[in-house]
């Protein structure tokens, strides 16, 4: 393959990926309060570990990687979670509990095969969903102008939002193919253009911003560890290696390339490592993204050159700050509009893993019921259950651990133990 070849499929990849790595930044450093410098060194790190995590990913050895043309980015279902923990404890919380998940992972790496059935769809399912409502009302004070700004509510902040928001479906409606993958990002593009002619983009942060700066060690502080917080990131790792792992087996089958569960192992300890490598950077979780699987599906190119360069596109990008810096720009109305498509994507993409689940089982129905009903519940009413001891409040206090853990335990009580209990059965009419 020439390098112009090669050149073009990674910029295709970085592009597919890229709309998903910055928003996650933007939004969680926008809910924190961050200023236009912190912000701008968080998209910038976030891309540079982007490239670090998939290139970790890529390269196969004896200790990690999976070894498939596999592209990591910040996962969505850490955005809830983030924003919820730097509010309660502070930024470095944030990183002392991605910090420990990230070693969790790398630990319980060649065992998670054996646990992933505590986590099927009726579970994960659940966890996705309820994240995904909890992030709406994120999106919903950004399309109004961004929580406590002085023209909250505007119209002029509304239109924006909206047409952005229009202009990301029209995409969708009459684009396919690659189009439809950059449809976030050309829709902040054209966003943020129609925001210039209204006099509401601020270009300071690019031009006070480096041209060049290397990754700063806790750069936010020393992390701080939480019992509660560390349960949420360790909830939320779980949930990605379950969607990882469905990636993994879907672009073995499009490379044509059996993986053992050796591979499987190495390749949730890379997670694990770039997991770690985001604390330490004040980067975020990583995981695997499906839309660059999607891309690999379409090009018809499956060579692990294509995502090695693809990393260091990605590592380049994140040392110039500059160009870190002109995400931040984006206005908040700009970037509401796009988040409510992207939010209500994570509640659809929970719906659709639901859509596995045997719902003729009533046991099934309950589980879903009992663990988005509690996780809505809690999120809505965070005092509920300010009147039990400390210790049990570690496990009530949060939406997302209340509810994954109402899911995790109604979903052994009626299936794993029940199913337990049949081959039981079924051993003991064969003996």
């Amino acid at each position: 393959m020439n390098s112009l070849k090669l050149s073009s499929l990674a910029i295709q990849h970085v592009l597919a990926m890229y709309a998903g790595a910055v928003i996650v930044p933007l939004i969680v450093g926008g809910a924190l309060g961050l200023t236009g410098e912190q912000l701008t060194y968080l998209v910038s790190i976030d891309i540079l570990m982007c490239g670090v995590a998939t290139i970790l990913q890529v390269w196969k050895n004896r200790f990690f990687g999976i070894g498939l043309p596999v592209v990591l980015g910040c996962t969505f279902t850490a955005v809830g979670p983030m924003i919820t923990i730097g509010g309660q404890y502070g930024i470095p919380a944030i990183y002392g509990s991605i910090l420990v998940s990230g070693l969790f992972v790398m630990v319980i790496s060649k065992y998670f095969g054996k646990l992933i059935r505590f986590f099927p769809p009726v579970v994960t399912g659940s966890v996705v969903t309820i994240i995904g409502i909890t992030l709406i009302p994120v999106a919903m004070n950004n399309m109004a102008g961004g929580e406590g700004s002085a023209d909250f509510g505007a119209l002029s902040n509304i239109g924006l939002a909206f047409g952005t928001l229009l202009f990301i479906i029209l995409l969708f409606r009459f684009f396919k193919g690659f189009v439809r993958a950059v449809a976030i990002l050309l829709g902040l593009l054209a966003g943020t253009l129609a925001a210039g002619f209204m006099g509401k983009v601020d270009f300071s942060p690019v031009a006070e911003a480096s041209w060049f700066h290397l990754a700063q060690p806790f750069y936010f502080g020393m992390p701080e560890f939480h019992l509660t917080a560390i349960l949420t990131m360790i909830l939320v790792a779980m949930v990605s290696l379950v969607e990882s792992t469905g990636v993994y087996f879907a672009l073995s089958d499009i490379c044509e390339e059996k993986i053992e569960e050796n591979d499987v192992a190495r390749g949730y300890r890379a997670e694990g490592a770039a997991i770690v490598l985001g604390a330490i950077f004040n980067a975020f979780p990583y995981t695997t993204y499906s839309q660059n699987v999607g891309l690999t599906q379409l090009s018809g190119v499956k060579t692990k050159n294509v995502i090695y360069l693809t990393g260091g596109m990605l590592v380049v990008l994140g040392l110039v700050p500059k160009i870190g810096a002109l995400t931040t720009v984006i206005p908040s109305p700009v970037l509401g509009g796009a988040m409510i498509a992207m939010f209500g994507m994570v509640v659809a993409y929970g719906i659709k893993m639901l859509g596995r689940v045997e719902f003729d089982s009533q046991e099934n129905l309950l589980i879903v019921a009992c663990a988005v009903g509690m996780g809505m519940g809690v999120t809505v009413v965070p005092d509920m259950f300010s009147q039990l001891p400390g210790s049990l409040q570690i496990l009530t206090s949060n939406g997302i651990v209340a509810g994954s853990l109402t899911a995790i335990l109604l979903n052994i009580v009626f299936n794993v133990r029940r199913s337990e209990k049949t081959v039981r059965v079924v051993e003991q009419r064969a003996s």
